[in-house]
């Protein structure tokens, strides 16, 4: 199976946390955190149409001004997640500077807050010197962004403050069978991308045999064209950093990454260091692998190493491996 999703960390395991996420058949990415953004290329960085923020300290949020500013002249939305207090992080941000000639500008940036229970949003407009406008709340059930053809979950954990742990899962993931395409003397081309989104259009639940066929292309309509197609389980990739290792949020941890793929989880200490870990509101790289290991997920990559620990970073590879018991 080709993959929907091309995830890579910005940054090493003892720099500042970000994850980007390339969503391969779209022509777009989206960002977990915003610490130091220097290694993504303009290009790639005006890809990016979400950023989720899991908690506003600066080694994870510093990188969004450097972002901005490459949107500044860029059509369409940008939309941003954080956890509780993030409008107020926001707004401060884009008080810090001048925006007296920004009058034609098109961007928007649009904020969502995650609290327990409710999502707040709200949006500002460069027309408008980015001053908060059009505040709504909306009852929230985990749930934080349903695309077209993916979702992103979120849990609230505990690090002293709230934080922020997604995932990211594709509803499903659809296969062209190259075997029935040349039965059919179909060629490859841009259509089969409008093939997948025709089928994407429909709910996520539905077979082959209900999908309606009043579409047509290739001079076919879809029903024809499901010979070529096969659904499969859909990509996940999660993302978790930031969390004392307490019940609450190991099962809030478990909960949310469960069966992903891949799973980027901090490994801030190590367990001799588990006291220290707790009075920092820290995962121990042990306690890491013992999650990912209970969630089942496929592959594990810890990263977000506390520097007292550069001279030997496979100490911490190490013991999250172990307890793991798998290879990454």
């Amino acid at each position: 199976m080709k993959p929907s999703f091309h995830a890579r960390l910005l940054n090493g395991p003892f720099d500042d946390p970000g994850l980007y996420v390339r969503l391969l058949r779209e022509g777009r990415a989206i960002l977990f955190d915003s610490g130091f953004t220097t290694s993504l290329s303009p290009r790639d960085a005006l890809k990016i149409s979400d950023i989720f923020i899991s908690h506003t300290h600066v080694d994870h949020f510093i990188g969004l001004d450097s972002i901005l500013r490459l949107y500044l002249m860029k059509e369409g939305p940008l939309r941003l997640y954080g956890p509780q207090g993030f409008l107020n992080c926001i707004e401060g941000k884009l008080r810090g500077y001048t925006w007296n000639i920004i009058g034609d500008y098109p961007l928007i940036i649009e904020v969502v807050e995650v609290n327990e229970g409710a999502l707040t949003k709200g949006i500002f407009k460069a027309r408008n010197s980015f001053k908060c406008e059009d505040t709504v709340s909306l009852p929230f059930d985990g749930l934080l962004l349903r695309d077209e053809s993916f979702k992103v979950r979120v849990a609230i954990l505990d690090h002293q403050i709230p934080c922020l742990a997604f995932s990211l899962e594709e509803d499903y993931h659809i296969n062209i069978n190259k075997v029935k395409l040349n039965e059919l003397n179909l060629p490859v081309g841009p259509w089969i991308g409008k093939l997948k989104k025709a089928i994407r259009a429909k709910d996520s639940g539905l077979t082959s045999s209900e999908i309606h066929p009043e579409f047509e292309i290739m001079g076919r309509r879809l029903k024809e064209l499901m010979e070529i197609v096969t659904i499969t389980k859909g990509q996940k990739v999660s993302y978790v950093v930031d969390a004392i290792g307490s019940e609450e949020n190991k099962r809030r941890i478990i909960e949310i990454v469960r069966g992903s793929d891949i799973l980027f989880i901090e490994a801030y200490f190590l367990d001799r260091d588990r006291d220290r870990a707790k009075k920092r509101y820290h995962l121990t790289a042990k306690e890491a692998g013992r999650l990912a290991k209970e969630a089942e997920v496929v592959k594990m990559v810890p990263f977000h190493f506390s520097p007292k620990y550069i001279d030997n970073p496979e100490e911490i590879v190490k013991e999250a491996e172990e307890e793991f018991r798998g290879v990454f």
